[in-house]
């Protein structure tokens, strides 16, 4: 038995049987050319060859793991260059693993685990990517010129232990939208909207006390709030804007990445019960000062503050608004100060986005509702949370939390039929937990009217529609949400809802594609790594769809094909079979 180190390189076609079925005589012409003109001369140029072919895949081997990683790409940017010109639909596009190991070699076929991780990371690539082996980027990491994701450790078929893998980022992402790019780290600019546009990035902490953080931010989300009431108006959404939190910021970068033309800075200082906001309005394109100006007042103060910065930025960018909306965005969510600040910290626990900071802020939206009990905006804050977990699959007692939810939901509607933060909030817990899809509709879309910049009205309004079976019109709102928050850590939420709406739709390639960009941004949520699961199976990736039940039982080993029905209760009960026949056909127990 012959044994050596080599560097292994695993691909395959990306809906091979699709295309077959399409033009089998033009697909398999077009195959043979891309592996006679492209494949094989990079293979040997780079010193490697190929083990065998197997019909749409193959299996090479390289004795510099550098020069493997160098084939991998420039066989993908070929791939790019050769295919551009062709609808997505007929594009053959490849997914690629690369992996250095030990390998038993027996005549001129090569064998063992060296062999079966390439071909395991081959399974995790998205089409047109090409996903390494931990062992892999330490080798190359300081030899070739590229950027590298870092996905985790994955724990992947008939390897014992968890393997680290990367993805290599390439220039160009083939067969993903245009959207969907943006959201998974392309930095191409966006094209600036037709109105006035503008993002609120989080405001500096000036008090010397770290726990007043949650103050400044909730200062600025409100701040966002107001601005977005205006119709004349495009504002980032809060999440977006947030992610230059805490770090340095170049202005006319922040404008380029979220495609506005002006971006409002400023800080916060709360001395004991006085407040001073400050604010610095600035053009992004040129890096000009509009105006700058500080807000002083006491702490119940602090609402009429915020109206005057507001009223300050609408009147020195969009001059030709009607003073009655900027009249109509004084909009108080509630007339109780420590009610408004339960409120602020329970947004900052959610904002964490883990089991122990959803509990956290259940408890603070609970105090808010104690200390007034009119609070719209807080009861459908804690029945998104309740939705949140459920999503997560971190709900500790299912039939109570369903009770509550839909409780707070129902308050929510009757407390604030002209909030359209209570409104939308409270349409996502009765879609999800009540499975009352039309009045869900009816709730977004009034939402939609009162603040058309709401990127939370839009999401929520996407997974009505997928809810509804229009899935068109639900990837068009979820693509809107996106775009008013192009950098937002809930990005894996939009990701999940557009994998559905493909899932609903039977575009299976689709939505594996999308459920497996939202478990990159949130490995441990178990409805996106659900629909990958049922989307690798119903496309005949049966190998696929094994690794990805694998990782799901690892995020949740406790999941059990009975409690499908609750997970999925926002689904159509045609939809809903599809979903679990494609789980259970993948292996989830009953």
């Amino acid at each position: 038995m012959e044994r050596r180190l080599a560097a292994i390189i695993a691909a395959d076609v990306v809906g091979y049987s699709r295309l077959m079925g399409q033009d089998e005589a033009g697909t398999l012409e077009r195959l043979k050319s891309l592996r006679r003109q492209l494949v094989q001369p990079k293979i040997t140029v780079h010193k490697g060859r190929i083990v065998k072919l197997m019909g749409d895949g193959l299996l090479a081997e390289f004795p510099s793991v550098v020069e493997a990683v160098q084939c991998a790409v420039d066989v993908q940017r070929g791939m790019i260059e050769r295919e551009s010109e062709l609808t997505d639909d007929r594009r053959i596009r490849l997914r690629i693993g690369v992996n250095l190991g030990d390998i038993i070699v027996e005549g001129s076929d090569i064998y063992g685990d060296g062999v079966n991780v390439a071909a395991r990371l081959e399974g995790l690539a998205d089409p047109g990517t090409i996903c390494v082996s931990g062992t892999v980027f330490d080798h190359v990491k300081a030899k070739v010129d590229l950027d590298f994701v870092d996905l985790g450790e994955q724990q992947v078929k008939n390897i014992d232990q968890p393997v680290r893998v990367y993805r290599i980022a390439l220039d160009n992402r083939v067969g993903i939208s245009k959207t969907a790019s943006t959201l998974i780290g392309n930095t191409a600019v966006l094209e600036l909207p037709d109105k006035p546009s503008i993002a609120v990035l989080p405001f500096q902490n000036m008090s010397g006390d770290a726990e007043q953080e949650y103050f400044a931010d909730g200062i600025v989300e409100d701040i966002i709030t107001a601005l977005s009431r205006f119709h004349g108006l495009f504002v980032i959404a809060r999440n977006s804007s947030f992610a230059y939190k805490g770090r340095p910021v170049d202005v006319k970068q922040a404008g380029q990445e979220l495609g506005v033309r002006y971006v409002l800075e400023g800080s916060v200082r709360k001395p004991g019960k006085r407040v001073r906001i400050t604010g610095q309005l600035i053009d992004a394109g040129t890096g000009t000062h509009i105006w700058a100006d500080h807000f002083d007042g006491g702490l119940e103060d602090v609402f009429d503050l915020q109206d005057k910065v507001t009223a300050t930025v609408v009147g020195a960018i969009a001059p030709k608004l009607e003073r009655a909306e900027i009249e109509r965005s004084r909009r108080k969510p509630t007339e109780n100060l420590g009610a408004y600040d339960y409120f602020l910290r329970g947004m900052s626990a959610m904002h964490l986005l883990s089991r122990e900071g959803s509990d956290e802020a259940l408890a603070h939206f609970g105090q808010a509702i104690q200390l007034d009990s009119g609070f719209a905006a807080a009861h459908g804050m804690a029945a998104r949370c309740y939705a949140m977990r459920k999503m997560a699959h971190w709900m500790k007692d299912g039939e109570h939390e369903r009770v509550e939810a839909e409780r707070l939901a129902r308050r929510a509607v009757e407390l604030g039929p002209d909030d359209e933060v209570a409104l939308c909030t409270a349409a996502f817990a009765l879609n999800d937990f009540a499975s009352e899809f039309a009045v869900a509709d009816a709730l977004t879309e009034r939402a939609l009217a009162l603040n058309p910049n709401l990127a939370w009205a839009w999401l929520f309004s996407g997974w009505v529609k997928v809810s509804l079976g229009d899935t068109e019109l639900a990837i068009e709102r979820l693509e809107r949400a996106m775009r008013l928050s192009p950098q937002d850590p809930q990005i894996y939420s939009m990701q999940s809802a557009i994998a559905c709406a493909h899932f609903v739709a039977s575009r299976y390639t689709e939505a594996l594609l999308m459920a497996e960009t939202a478990m990159r941004e949130r490995p441990n949520v178990v409805l996106p790594i659900c629909i990958a699961t049922a989307s690798a199976q119903l496309a005949g990736k049966v190998v696929e769809a094994e690794i990805l039940l694998n990782r799901l039982l690892q995020v949740a080993p406790d999941l059990e094909g009975s409690d499908l029905r609750d997970l999925f209760s926002y689904l159509r009960a045609e939809d809903f079979e599809r979903c679990a026949e494609g789980l259970r056909k993948a292996g989830l127990p009953e």
